[in-house]
């Protein structure tokens, strides 16, 4: 089934996505496919419908979010002559089209309100009317939608209606973006180069240790649609035997030099069974904060370190007063920004399958041991004020940034407050 629909790998959550794909395909049921964009939605929508009994019928694919507001009822439902400006003829929609068959909705979460109405009658009734007309009209379509959005936090939101979200969820299919599934990662790229090879009858160049290491340590924002571009280019611009990871670092978004693009690395595991999910996103902040503080700690001591050189007859210091300031326009290792993303992971990684722990992420050459680190208190109440000033005071923004509520923001600058007050 994987050749067949060009679905490579062999993680857990690949497994567990092919065997909800083998569940629910002969069934009629509709399916909301969740993931990132560019991790190959429409390849597990495909695989639902050439596994049901409709397969001998056409699957439509509509995007959403390409499709004009005043335009998307139309292109769904089919429209009369003269229902709008440009209807010179009467023309079908796809649910008229596709009868019998399926319908891939991608990006239903940019859908108009006004067109969730109209298809959620759809979907209770089979039956519907073209714009313009009173006419009622009947469909047997299954739909498959597909979003990058986490549409429970749309309808919350208000911009995606409850009643067509219970609807459209009956069944969840999850597909986990690639930096949760690394071991799929080299498999698809040597397909990807395998397949651009023959494209443009070109050898395709093996990777070496290094570009291989590069390669799983990479977060892959794009996913699976940026992994096939970098795998394109690498056939087509890269001439010799192998690929090195300087080969490599030009192509990756965000990387293009040794230093560039290193960031903090994501705390492994999630929330505990008696977690909701906000202590482990507090624990991740304080050890960000850590980390930053780590960083900052090691830049002043070079710095103090410059000057009392200069002042027992070393090297003469031109400047004295800019050694003492944190060079935000030089890019440092361990610096956290809310406004960069964090695109390859400060760690090696472990090519024996073996988890990845937090002392793999300080190097050895670094006397941690014999640095002062601060309390988680201060730690976070550092972090919460950094970035405040960053964001000018903004709660909303530095909420956002924080990757908490703005409501336990408040509580901890109430806090902080409070202990001030007390000093």
């Amino acid at each position: 089934m994987q050749e067949r629909f060009g679905i490579v790998g062999h993680s857990g959550g690949i497994r567990q996505a092919l065997d909800r794909v083998r569940q629910v395909a002969s069934t009629e049921i509709t399916v909301l496919v969740q993931g990132e964009s560019g991790v190959g939605k429409e390849l597990f929508a495909q695989a639902i419908h050439e596994l049901s009994q409709r397969r001998h019928k056409p699957m439509l694919i509509m995007n959403c979010g390409a499709i004009p507001e005043g335009l998307i009822e139309s292109e769904l439902f089919g429209a009369e002559k003269g229902a709008y400006t440009g209807a010179v003829e009467r023309r079908n929609g796809y649910f008229e089209e596709a009868d019998g068959g399926s319908i891939f909705l991608d990006e239903i979460g940019e859908m108009p309100l006004t067109a969730q109405v109209r298809l959620l009658r759809v979907l209770e009734t089979g039956e519907f009317s073209r714009v313009g007309s009173t006419n009622t009209l009947r469909t047997d379509v299954r739909v498959i939608a597909a979003t990058n959005k986490d549409l429970a936090v749309e309808v919350e939101a208000g911009r995606f209606r409850e009643d067509l979200y219970y609807r459209l969820s009956t069944v969840i299919l999850h597909v986990p973006p690639l930096r949760e599934r690394r071991e799929d990662i080299l498999p698809i790229f040597e397909h990807f180069q395998h397949r651009f090879g023959q494209r443009y009858n070109s050898s395709a160049p093996d990777l070496d240790l290094s570009a291989k290491e590069l390669l799983l340590r990479y977060r892959w924002p794009g996913n699976i649609r940026e992994l096939r571009n970098v795998a394109e280019q690498t056939v087509v611009l890269l001439r010799g035997v192998s690929i090195s990871a300087e080969d490599l670092r030009p192509y990756l978004r965000g990387v293009s030099s040794p230093g560039g693009g290193m960031g903090l690395v994501p705390l492994a595991g999630g929330a505990t069974k008696d977690d909701d999910g906000t202590g482990a996103k507090e624990r991740e902040l304080i050890y960000r904060a850590l980390l930053e503080l780590r960083g900052e700690v090691k830049d002043l001591k070079d710095q103090i370190a410059v000057l009392v050189n200069a002042a027992r007859g070393g090297a003469p210091v031109q400047d004295p007063g800019r050694l003492l300031v944190m060079h935000d326009d030089e890019p440092r290792r361990d610096a956290y920004s809310s406004s960069q993303e964090t695109f390859i992971e400060d760690a090696p990684f472990e090519f024996d399958g073996e988890p990845e722990d937090v002392s793999s992420f300080i190097e050895e050459d670094e006397p941690v041991a014999e640095e002062e680190l601060p309390t988680l208190e201060d730690a976070e109440r550092h972090l919460i004020l950094t970035a405040l000033e960053r964001f000018n005071n903004n709660r909303r923004q530095t909420a956002e940034a924080l990757g908490i509520s703005e409501r336990t923001l408040y509580r901890k600058l109430k806090d902080i407050e409070e202990a001030g007050d007390d000093a």
